[in-house]
C-alpha cells in the first residue's frame, strides 16, 4: 500500500517533531508526503466588523514570510531526509487552517493526516492541542494521527483499539490501522469496557466481523468491567505501557459526542502516546 500523507506545519518545534515521527513511522512504506502551511489574515473574515481589512502590504508580507519559512523547511529536510521511498512536496496555501485542511485532504486524495499537538500546560497536565482535536472532528475523509509534542518514535509495542461492539465497522474504515499494525508488527489490543459478562447477539456478530477485518494483523481481546470508558482506556494503557491508541470516531455510538466530552483530552494525558482517529464514513 502506498500512502499519500499530509502533514500540516506552522514551523514550530511540535510540528517538526511530527514530521520526524512520520518519517520514522513510514520508513518502510512508499509515500508521497505533502507538507502544508496555511496562512491567513483575520481581517479578511467579513463576519468580524471589529477587525479592519488588511492592506495589500500586509497580505504581501505574510505571503513572503510563509514562502521563506517553507523554503527553509524544504532546505532542512532535503539535507537531512534521504529515504528514496518518500517523495516530499511543499505547499503554502492562503486561507483559514481548517478550510485548507479539509479542501487539501479532498483535493489531493490524502490517505492519512499526521500532525503535532501541544505539550504540557502550566497545570502540568497534557492535552491535545485544539488544532489536533478540531482536525479529528472536521476532517472526515481520512484518518488523523496526533503526535504529542515530546513523543520520540519507537515501534509501538501494541495498538489499543477500544470498542463497544455495538456498531459494525467497514473494512475501508480500518484499512490504515490494519496496514500500520502489519507494517510495524504491532499487535492490536481490542478493548471492551462493559458491565455485562455476555454480548448481545448483535454485538457478537459485530465482534466476529471486526475479527475478519483485522485478520491480516495480529490481535487479542481484552475486557474491563464496571468502569467509565475514559477511565478504562486510561487504566489499560497505563498498566501495559501501550504506545499507541486507535479509535473510530462514531458520533452516535460508544464514545458518543466524543469531542464535546473530556475523552480526547483525557487520552491526551498520555503525552508519549500517539492517537489515531479514524472515521465512520457513513457520518
Amino acid at each position: 500500500m502506498s500512502y499519500k500523507v499530509l502533514i500540516p506545519t506552522d514551523f514550530s518545534k511540535n510540528a517538526f517533531n511530527a514530521i520526524q515521527y512520520a518519517f520514522s513511522l513510514l520508513k518502510e512504506r512508499s509515500c508521497e508526503i505533502l507538507l502544508v502551511h496555511s496562512y491567513y489574515l483575520s481581517g479578511l473574515d467579513k463576519g468580524n466588523l471589529l477587525v479592519p481589512e488588511p492592506s495589500d502590504e500586509e497580505r504581501k508580507r505574510v505571503e513572503q514570510t510563509a514562502a521563506r519559512q517553507m523554503d527553509e523547511l524544504r532546505g532542512t529536510l532535503e539535507e537531512t531526509h534521504s529515504n528514496h521511498k518518500h517523495t516530499l512536496r511543499f505547499l503554502t496555501v492562503f486561507g483559514p487552517f481548517y478550510k485548507v485542511m479539509e479542501e487539501t485532504v479532498e483535493k489531493e486524495n490524502i490517505d492519512l493526516v499526521i500532525m503535532g499537538t501541544k505539550g504540557r500546560s502550566n497545570k502540568n497536565s497534557v492535552i491535545l492541542g485544539s488544532n489536533a482535536v478540531n482536525v479529528m472532528e472536521k476532517v472526515r475523509f481520512c484518518p488523523v494521527m496526533a503526535i504529542p509534542s515530546d513523543a520520540e518514535f519507537k515501534k509501538p509495542n501494541e495498538i489499543v483499539f477500544p470498542t463497544s461492539f455495538r456498531s459494525q465497522y467497514r473494512e475501508h474504515e480500518l484499512e490504515v490501522l490494519v496496514d500500520l499494525a502489519s507494517l510495524l508488527n504491532a499487535p492490536i489490543r481490542i478493548l471492551h469496557i462493559t458491565n455485562d459478562d455476555t454480548l448481545t447477539e448483535r454485538q457478537e456478530e459485530n465482534k466476529q466481523y471486526l475479527e475478519s477485518i483485522l485478520l491480516p494483523a495480529t490481535f487479542t481481546h481484552h475486557r474491563l468491567y464496571n468502569m467509565r470508558v475514559n477511565d478504562g482506556v486510561r487504566t489499560f494503557i497505563q498498566s501495559r505501557e501501550s504506545e499507541m491508541i486507535a479509535f473510530v470516531n462514531k458520533r452516535h455510538n460508544f464514545f458518543g459526542s466524543i469531542f464535546s466530552n473530556p475523552m480526547v483530552k483525557e487520552l491526551g494525558m498520555h503525552t508519549e502516546v500517539p492517537i489515531l482517529a479514524m472515521h465512520d464514513k457513513r457520518d
